[in-house]
């Protein structure tokens, strides 16, 4: 997020879903079929609302108080908690109400509070942890900035190391229009990769159905995807109209064609 953009990012977040009621006794046809863990589509919608939507965060947390801890994986490993989420775009509402609910704190929340002391002493206990990226590959940097906590602001800056760059090496001529396509790597609906550009002109990939991750070029036509350092995403061949994306994840490898 500009790096990505953060406040941007919450075109991604999914319509509302509404909380199951409490089951009568011998009703199980409608236990969810993951029960005892709660609902995934309830899940994805607290860290979603998270972002901005400080009635229906309250909503959630009021039925299920667990939600204010609840996590959810963007992809390609791209956790974000709903405090995570909250603390990213500034939101101290709503990132109090997660607190007060039993949400776990961490240092990308303390420099979103500017809470200085705290982000002090994480660093003394870690050395270099400032420069560990927040959700969607997020600075500490910018989640101080995001709060407008201008003490860690400075103490950061002063520090050094809490706002790391992806890298930005340049494209081939003809590069990204040559990348753009849709490949298939599955048989079924949503077994599809869309690569094109978004409003700010950034080359992104998503898969059918899903939010669209911003590509860092390394060089070689070879990305990681914002949130996801590890995972490398090659389109083949090297030069010319881009007929293969590979996704490599760890031990895991998808091959797409166009």
């Amino acid at each position: 997020m500009d790096d990505l953009n953060r406040r941007r990012f919450l075109t991604i977040i999914p319509a509302a879903a509404l909380i199951p009621s409490t089951l009568e006794p011998g009703r199980l046809s409608e236990v969810p079929a993951g029960f005892p863990s709660q609902d995934a589509e309830v899940v994805r919608e607290m860290v979603g609302a998270s972002h901005a939507n400080l009635a229906r965060v309250k909503e959630l947390v009021s039925a299920r108080p667990a939600l204010a801890r609840a996590a959810w994986d963007w992809g390609y490993g791209d956790w974000e908690t709903a405090l995570g989420a909250a603390s990213h775009v500034g939101s101290k509402e709503i990132a109090s109400v997660l607190l007060a609910a039993g949400a776990h704190p961490t240092i990308f929340s303390a420099a979103m509070l500017g809470q200085l002391e705290i982000v002090k002493a994480f660093i003394a206990a870690s050395p270099g942890i400032q420069g560990t990226r927040g959700p969607h590959g997020i600075t500490l940097m910018d989640h101080a900035r995001a709060g407008d906590a201008s003490e860690v602001v400075r103490y950061l800056a002063a520090v050094g190391g809490a706002e790391p760059r992806y890298p930005n090496a340049p494209l081939l001529d003809g590069d990204p229009a040559a990348l753009f396509a849709t490949s298939r790597f599955g048989t079924g609906p949503v077994d599809l990769f869309i690569v094109s550009t978004n409003a700010r002109g950034m080359l992104v990939m998503k898969r059918e159905g899903e939010p669209e991750r911003t590509l860092f070029h390394h060089g070689r036509r070879t990305f990681n995807p914002a949130g996801a350092e590890e995972v490398r995403i090659r389109f083949e061949p090297d030069s010319g109209r881009a007929a293969t994306v590979v996704v490599a994840d760890g031990p895991l490898q998808v091959r797409a064609v166009r």
